[in-house]
């Protein structure tokens, strides 16, 4: 499939039409919001410079009404309209992340030996509480200064509710969880790579590659076309040298306050 298709279909199912499990997906006419029972993130906006401000004014106001603009995130991908938006949202309060996610794309009609292999590592699909436990130690071991709470309880829901929207691995060795990903199922044609935090002492193994070889396989045993992922420059680099390809930029932009 060529790149340009590829970064049009991702717009369509993965930004205006998206709509993951265990959220509720919300259609104005200049925004889509998609919103679970603690966080929600603007993925798509149409915007303009005579609307902007008072678009972005309109959404932090929504957010704060329904009480979570404390954990409100405004997704900014290059090339979003106005050509200032990220001025426009930092000034309103927002502060993006940087350096910005490179978003990766992987035909999966072309899996790279390397995942298609089977896989010798111990990475096991979690299916209870315990195991979304193993998964969050890692996670919060390697980004302690922030908060997973609000992560884990919508994982957690979706475990017990919908085991089936989603599969988290958590890779093991004797016995100790090491690292981890998750693959989501949300869009006709897609599957998002979701995770990737690995324990220092423990990088630079293979496992990381191994993580992403079981969750492209089960995506293709799922008939999906197409693995995404939001990879920060370390993950890139392998990600790389296993075909996937760029085909956005992506800032995540979450709300301070003004």
């Amino acid at each position: 499939m060529e790149l340009d298709e590829i970064r049009a279909l991702y717009i369509q199912q993965q930004r205006i039409d998206v709509n993951y499990s265990g959220t509720r997906r919300e259609v104005t006419e200049h925004v889509v919001r998609v919103i679970d029972d603690e966080r929600g993130s603007v993925v798509y906006s149409r915007l303009n410079e005579a609307n902007a401000d008072a678009v972005i004014a309109a959404e932090i106001a929504y957010f704060r009404r329904i009480g979570i603009a404390d954990d409100f995130e405004w997704k900014l991908y290059e090339g979003d309209q106005p050509a200032d938006l990220k001025d426009r949202l930092i000034r309103h309060g927002f502060e993006p992340s940087e350096p910005p996610d490179a978003i990766l794309a992987l035909d999966l009609s072309n899996l790279p030996p390397k995942l298609a292999a089977p896989v010798t590592h111990d990475i096991r699909r979690v299916r209870d509480l315990a195991g979304l436990d193993d998964i969050y130690s890692v996670i919060e071991q390697v980004w302690s200064d922030e908060d997973h709470g609000s992560s884990k309880r919508y994982h957690g829901k979706l475990l017990l509710e919908q085991p089936d929207a989603e599969s988290m691995y958590c890779a093991y060795v004797d016995g100790k969880p090491v690292s981890e990903g998750w693959i989501d199922f949300s869009g006709k044609d897609f599957s998002g790579l979701w995770g990737g935090a690995t324990l220092p002492e423990y990088r630079n193994q293979g496992i990381y590659t191994a993580l992403v070889a079981v969750r492209a396989q089960e995506a293709i045993r799922r008939g999906k076309r197409i693995l995404t992922i939001d990879a920060s420059p370390m993950s890139r680099a392998v990600l790389e040298k296993q075909g996937f390809q760029l085909i956005t930029s992506a800032w995540e932009c979450l709300y301070k306050g003004e």
